[in-house]
């Protein structure tokens, strides 16, 4: 299930970065190849102008400075002097050029209305026209020289534009290929990690459900097993069987009220009621009622508060019992008779910490954090029906719950203590 869907959010998520970066890879190629065309093109007509600058300025067209001209900007250059081709072009090979000049030649005629064809010999000022046309940039002039006019048709080839443009082109290409194949493989890690939690959530729900199911099948087999009895029972007998029934159903009333408790926590929903109390007073009621009981099991239970008293806290005092409750019923499980049990509470910077310490067996340092995960029961508390393994973890979501922490540590002369820590805020 779990490995469909990180392959369905590897997919979808792949496909929406991709997406955008393609789009971005394209916007940023369009807007390079625009500068591109644009430079040449400013490049061209700059250099151009040059050429006819120098040609308005010398008496006499040399062709070694004919040759610079058309070898230091890359360009072809045809020169009419008074209608005639210099000599120059007499040993010079245009190629595929030639029919490039006519086809200037007709464009500056027919679309810039400068016909190099047609001009006057008394010509004073530079006639010029700039444009483009596949494959070439392109110049034409009409400039007047010492004994007549020069016509000028300037040629840029493309070539070497459409040359970089591919170039370019690949370089992006092989940019977004690389930035689709890693973000393809950062998609694929990302939401692997996106889903552990939920893989954990499932495991942890289903793990709970079983176990959940099985803590309630118990009593539901004892109450089952005794109504069915009661029938061909005695009176006495009889009411032996209701009485076992009736805990039974405590028991699983408490069970559901710890499930939904912990429902609550899991969806945000449990609240509290928090009020200022003071917590040496709280500790003292939760004394005076398990005083008795642990004086029945042979248990000696002693609270210890400090000598000046603690300043009210903001929180919900129910839970905070609820929480007590919880420690000091552990203590009294699993603490031998003639054990002790000490209920405290200190101030610390920034928090008050309530202590519930015990001489018993202790926990091991593997099971310090296990005991709080839910239905969990070490192996000597397994046959102790009245607890279900969440108690622990209750707690610990009250702490959470009040901005605390609940842990538990090694007592110094053994056992365990397990502290509250309750933050003023």
């Amino acid at each position: 299930m779990f490995r469909k869907l990180h392959i369905q959010m590897t997919v979808f998520s792949a496909a929406i970065t991709n997406t955008i970066l393609i789009v971005m890879a394209l916007v940023c190629l369009l807007i390079a190849e625009s500068s591109a065309k644009e430079n040449s093109y400013a490049t061209f007509v700059n250099n151009a102008g040059a050429c006819i600058t120098q040609m308005e300025e010398q008496p006499a067209i040399s062709h070694r400075w004919l040759k610079t001209m058309m070898n230091n900007y890359h360009v072809r250059i045809l020169i009419r002097d008074n209608g005639n081709p210099l000599y120059f072009y007499k040993l010079a090979d245009f190629g595929q050029d030639s029919s490039a000049f006519s086809r200037a030649l007709d464009l500056s005629r027919d679309s810039y209305g400068l016909n190099l064809e047609s001009y006057s010999r008394n010509q004073k000022l530079t006639k010029s026209a700039d444009f483009q046309f596949p494959g070439y940039y392109a110049c034409t002039a009409l400039v007047p020289h010492t004994d007549g006019v020069l016509s000028i048709i300037i040629l840029y080839p493309l070539s070497d534009l459409h040359l970089q443009l591919n170039t370019q082109r690949l370089a992006f290409g092989g940019a977004v290929l690389a930035a689709i194949a890693a973000v393809s493989v950062f998609s694929w890690f990302f939401t692997k990690k996106m889903i552990r939690p939920l893989e954990k959530s499932r495991k942890e729900q289903t793990a709970f459900i079983a176990a959940a199911s099985h803590e309630l099948r118990s009593p539901l087999a004892v109450i089952r097993s005794g109504l069915s009895a009661i029938p061909r029972a005695t009176p006495e007998r009889a009411g032996v069987f209701v009485d076992m029934s009736l805990k039974e159903c405590d028991r699983m009333a408490r069970l559901i009220q710890d499930m939904l408790s912990l429902s609550n926590a899991d969806n945000h929903t449990w609240r509290l009621e928090a009020a200022p109390c003071e917590l040496d007073t709280l500790l003292l009621e939760t004394y005076e009622k398990y005083e008795p009981l642990t004086k029945e099991k042979g248990l000696r239970l002693t609270v210890s508060l400090p000598d000046a008293p603690l300043d009210p806290l903001s929180l919900d005092a129910g839970k905070i019992s609820q929480v007590l409750a919880v420690l000091l019923d552990n203590a009294i499980s699993y603490v031998p008779e003639g054990g002790r049990i000490c209920l405290s509470l200190k101030k610390e910077p920034g928090a008050a910490v309530v202590s519930v310490a015990d001489n018993g067996p202790g926990i091991p340092d593997s099971e310090k954090e296990s005991i709080f995960q839910r239905f969990y029961r070490s192996d000597t508390s397994r046959n102790d029906k009245q607890h279900f393994g969440l108690g622990l973890c209750i707690a610990r979501e009250i702490a959470v719950l009040h901005k605390g922490t609940l842990t538990v540590s090694d007592a110094p002369e053994g056992g365990a203590v397990f502290s509250l820590y309750l933050p003023y805020t």
